[in-house]
């Protein structure tokens, strides 16, 4: 009985040993063409990191976007910064963003508007604000309006000081409106003006990008008998648009040329008027008007972005 369980373990050891014996043949056999594995790594090697470099990007970083326009609106143009300078000027900004919808920079990047009573009024750029926020994380946007302000407003120190004291990485200007509600408005003058101010804060903020953005479009107020009071499109606003278009193509500048974008001359104006946006002095908005302001530069900025991602 003890000499069969002997013998019984015996076999199996001996199979075990024959099984192991094949197994390393084998793998020899297979393995003899490839190169050997190291049995450790070199300490004295780097490890390479692959940082996110422009050339990788994807269509998957691409961000939808869905802007309602009221349907009174017509006579609208595509919603685009799309010429060359514009978008030469903002890749900064944008491959700062798309850093940050990666996940790959946790750095704020700090956005300034600053402009008259549009945006002194809060939401139109606060609703920029919130819109990027929501889609990129970590995006300050501050705004510093006055209200009546022309460009030569801000051309006072204090102001270029606090501007400069923000640190901004990307700078909008919104101006126009009370430039070209001067019955005396003269191009030249505000060409001047704007060069003025561009000059200034190029001194304190010398790398940083600028976009300048055109006016809504607005009403001018006649009186005639009885006192009753005539509004008819201020005539002047289409020229102001002109001249800030021409300074911002000169000067290496952004340019989002709102005014066209509305409807221009012939509709701007009375597409917000349509859908019952302005106000009762035909100059401002209502909260839904500076709503959808916000909506619009938005997404604007959202497909100068995409275009920047996808090329």
């Amino acid at each position: 009985m003890i000499g069969n369980v002997y013998m019984n373990k015996s076999r199996k050891i001996w199979a075990y040993m024959l099984i192991t014996i094949l197994t390393l043949w084998v793998d020899t056999f297979y393995m003899s063409g490839q190169d050997k594995l190291p049995q450790k790594s070199h300490r004295d090697e780097l490890i390479r990191t692959v940082n996110p470099a422009r050339g990788l990007k994807h269509y998957m970083d691409t961000i939808s976007y869905n802007v309602t326009y009221p349907i009174s609106f017509v006579g609208m143009r595509k919603n685009e910064i799309a010429d060359s300078v514009s978008l030469n000027v903002l890749m900064p900004i944008l491959e700062q963003l798309r850093l940050l919808h990666i996940g790959a920079s946790c750095d704020t990047v700090r956005i300034v508007h600053i402009g008259d009573s549009h945006i002194r009024g809060h939401i139109f750029p606060r609703r920029v604000g919130e819109d990027l926020s929501n889609v990129f994380g970590s995006v300050s946007y501050t705004d510093m309006g006055v209200n009546g302000a022309t460009c030569l407003t801000f051309t006072h120190p204090d102001r270029i000081n606090a501007i400069a004291s923000l640190k901004p990485d990307f700078l909008i200007l919104s101006f126009g409106t009370n430039e070209s509600h001067n019955r005396a408005y003269n191009s030249a003058v505000h060409y001047h003006q704007m060069d003025e101010l561009i000059q200034l804060l190029r001194d304190s903020l010398p790398n940083v990008p600028m976009m300048m953005t055109t006016p809504p479009g607005s009403y001018v107020r006649y009186r005639i008998r009885r006192r009753k009071r005539k509004y008819v499109i201020n005539p002047r606003t289409s020229v102001a648009v002109q001249t800030i278009c021409k300074y911002a193509a000169t000067h290496n500048i952004a340019v989002w040329d709102m005014y066209h974008i509305v409807g221009g001359e012939d509709w701007a104006c009375k597409n917000w008027l349509a859908a019952h946006l302005m106000r009762p002095d035909h100059i401002h908005f209502l909260a839904e008007g500076y709503m959808l302001q916000g909506d619009l530069l938005y997404e604007a900025i959202v497909k100068a972005y995409n275009y920047y991602v996808s090329h």
